[in-house]
């Protein structure tokens, strides 16, 4: 078990790559505080990774209120003994409109939840991660930042901001032996995606094994990665295995972005 004895705090448990997070760590060997503002949810994903074997604190959170975060630490480390590991994947891609388009205070919301919502877990989580040693921090990009497509400048900015605070947190906290790396994240095939290929494809007139060949031609390796698959990248930077990595940025995409 790549994460055996590690208490991690994932944020985020949305349908897609949140609940294959919680699963991937509890899978792992990890014990997990997991948080996310729909209380039913989350609760549903609690009880499935329970009934893997795993040891679960559910927290309803909001990371964009600083207490709320605070208490999700709080609750975790109180059931644990210790916090060792976080992943900020909570997110919101924000109005997808146009620049021309769009009123400059839509870009607000994303720049709340994927910037600062990632930075208040993090200071919360500080003074446990520190007194584990070595710790280490993931957080969830993604590609667009780097392959920017029209309509999504909110959220590719708030993303490329995120990517900047990654290197200056690895930077500062390196001296108390926690890393801090981010894994960019392109097509990721789980529910989300499914529901708007599903609707691209109705969009367009074709059927959904066509819409997502158009994808997957633009992947080298010829296929949309699975939401579990790039958990495992996660895993793979919250685990010793990656010990001396950290700054660093490692894209997940099946290949369609190399910088």
């Amino acid at each position: 078990m790549l994460l055996k004895d590690r208490v991690a705090v994932i944020s985020g448990m949305g349908p897609g790559l949140g609940q294959e997070l919680a699963r991937a760590f509890v899978r792992e060997g990890a014990r997990i505080g997991i948080c996310c503002r729909n209380t039913e949810f989350l609760e549903g994903i609690a009880k499935e990774c329970r009934a893997a074997g795993g040891e679960v604190v559910a927290v309803p959170a909001d990371v964009t209120d600083r207490a709320q975060c605070e208490r999700l630490v709080a609750e975790t480390a109180k059931a644990f003994g210790k916090i060792d590991t976080l992943v900020n994947s909570a997110y919101t891609a924000g109005a997808m409109t146009l620049f021309e388009d769009t009123d400059p205070e839509l870009w607000r919301l994303p720049w709340e939840v994927n910037v600062l919502g990632a930075l208040h877990l993090t200071q919360a989580a500080l003074p446990h991660l520190k007194a584990a040693g070595a710790s280490a921090v993931c957080n969830v990009n993604s590609m667009v930042q780097k392959k920017p497509l029209p309509g999504q400048a909110a959220y590719a900015s708030s993303k490329a901001a995120l990517a900047a605070a990654t290197k200056m947190l690895a930077k500062e906290l390196g001296q108390y032996g926690i890393r801090v790396n981010s894994v960019h994240m392109g097509w990721m095939w789980g529910p989300p995606v499914e529901q708007y290929v599903t609707h691209a494809a109705k969009q367009a007139g074709v059927d959904l094994e066509t819409m997502k060949a158009q994808i997957a031609k633009d992947i080298p390796l010829g296929f949309i990665p699975e939401d579990g698959d790039c958990a495992n990248a996660v895993v793979f930077l919250c685990s010793d295995l990656a010990r001396v990595i950290t700054g660093a940025a490692l894209d997940c995409n099946g290949g369609e972005f190399m910088p």
